[in-house]
């Protein structure tokens, strides 16, 4: 955490009644707080910058500038900030292109509280969070176009492959380390050296190469 109140928090919609009410709801844990709100892309995008927030919540109809382009400009910044999609409309357009900008989060505006105080969260701690309503749809999506053979990365190891697939299927740096019966710092030290062989930015991006290289399927053991 970067900010002595928790974790800081932008929260960008162009309807002040849902800002506000995110502001509401994100105000009653002790351990998250609204540092800025902003009302189109241009605005979240200069909060980011300025605030340097943890996470950034990002509607993805707004004007000036739309979330899925804010949160491109967002993340391309130097070590930027971790970004949950938030949207009505839970199109496979706007999924594939939100994960293909490597955001850490996207929930639907009629997702329960608790499912965004978990989304920053875990985006916080460098996780990736989909609302439940549409995994299912991002997995298939997967699935239907990876090849029938699962491609093995290039130049990795096997105890660095067991580790992206872990990953890929949501487990904590904790849980990876009581799978494999090694510690939290040797996952990370897997973990960056995954980033760093397959060009890969972050946690978010190492899910989507899992599944598009077939190396986690729908219904694989957990």
């Amino acid at each position: 955490m970067t900010h002595p109140d928790g974790i800081g928090v932008v929260v960008a919609d162009d309807q002040a009644m849902i800002r506000a009410g995110l502001r509401l709801m994100i105000g009653t844990q002790p351990d998250l707080s609204v540092l800025g709100e902003a009302s189109d892309g241009e605005r979240a995008v200069e909060l980011a910058r300025s605030l340097r927030p943890d996470v950034v919540l990002l509607d993805i109809a707004m004007p000036r500038l739309n979330g899925l382009e804010a949160a491109r400009r967002i993340l391309a910044a130097p070590a930027p900030p971790r970004v949950i999609m938030l949207t009505t409309y839970d199109t496979d357009e706007n999924l594939d292109l939100a994960l293909h900008a490597g955001v850490s989060g996207f929930l639907l505006k009629v997702s329960p509280p608790e499912h965004l105080f978990a989304a920053i969260r875990s985006a916080a701690r460098g996780d990736v969070l989909l609302d439940p309503a549409v995994t299912g749809r991002v997995v298939e999506t997967y699935r239907r176009t990876t090849a029938a053979s699962p491609r093995s990365p290039s130049g990795v190891t096997a105890r660095e492959e067991e580790v992206l697939r872990l990953v890929a299927r949501g487990l904590s740096n904790t849980e990876i380390a009581g799978s494999l019966s090694i510690t939290e710092a040797t996952v990370s030290t897997h973990i960056n050296r995954l980033l760093a062989k397959l060009a890969l930015r972050d946690r978010a991006q190492i899910v989507r190469y899992a599944y598009e290289s077939g190396l986690v399927r729908p219904g694989d053991p957990p």
